[in-house]
C-alpha cells in the first residue's frame, strides 16, 4: 500500500515507519530529510515549503508505480512531505519503504528521493539570519538551470 501526504504538521518518524511494517517483512528502510541549520557559511533559521499540491501528489504516486515495478517484493511505500514552517533539526520529508529483504528496501528509498527532487513540484525557500530568503533549486531538478551546468 501507498501513503502520500503533503502537510503542514511536524511528521513523524515513527507513525510513518510503523505505516508500512509488515509481518512478511524484514526490513524497513527510511531516509529522513531534516533543516540544517547552515549554508554557505549563512546560519539558517528555517525552511519554508510550498507545493502544487494535486501535481505533486500524483507525481509522488509515479514515483510509488515506478518503485513497484523497479522492484517487485516492495510491500509498503510512505512518503510524507511537510509544508509551510520547517525549523532546523525537524523533518521536511520522511520515507519509508518496506520488503523481504533489505537490499530491496535500500536501494529503493535511494531511487524515490532522488527521483522526488527531480520530478515532484515541491519548492524550498531558505531563511537565513541577517539577510534575505532564497529560494532554492535541486540540481535533480528536470527542468533546473543548474542541471545543464552540470555536464
Amino acid at each position: 500500500m501507498d501513503h502520500l501526504k503533503l502537510t503542514i504538521d511536524k511528521l513523524s518518524i515513527e507513525a510513518i515507519s510503523e505505516l508500512v511494517i509488515n509481518d512478511s517483512c524484514g526490513a524497513v528502510s527510511l531516509f529522513v530529510g531534516t533543516t540544517r541549520d547552515n549554508f554557505e557559511g549563512k546560519k539558517v533559521v528555517r525552511l519554508e515549503y510550498e507545493a502544487y499540491e494535486p501535481m505533486a501528489l500524483k507525481s509522488m504516486k509515479s514515483i510509488c508505480d515506478e518503485m513497484r515495478n523497479k522492484w517487485s517484493t516492495l510491500h509498503g511505500i510512505a512518503i510524507y512531505h511537510r509544508l509551510g514552517n520547517v525549523p532546523c533539526g525537524e523533518a521536511s520529508i520522511v520515507i519509508a519503504v518496506s520488503s523481504p529483504h533489505r537490499r530491496e528496501s535500500l536501494d529503493a528509498v535511494a531511487f524515490c528521493i532522488d527521483t522526488f527532487k527531480g520530478n515532484v513540484p515541491v519548492w524550498k525557500k531558505e531563511v537565513y539570519e541577517g539577510s534575505e530568503p532564497v529560494w532554492k533549486e535541486n540540481v535533480e531538478c528536470a527542468w533546473s538551470s543548474k542541471r545543464t551546468q552540470r555536464v
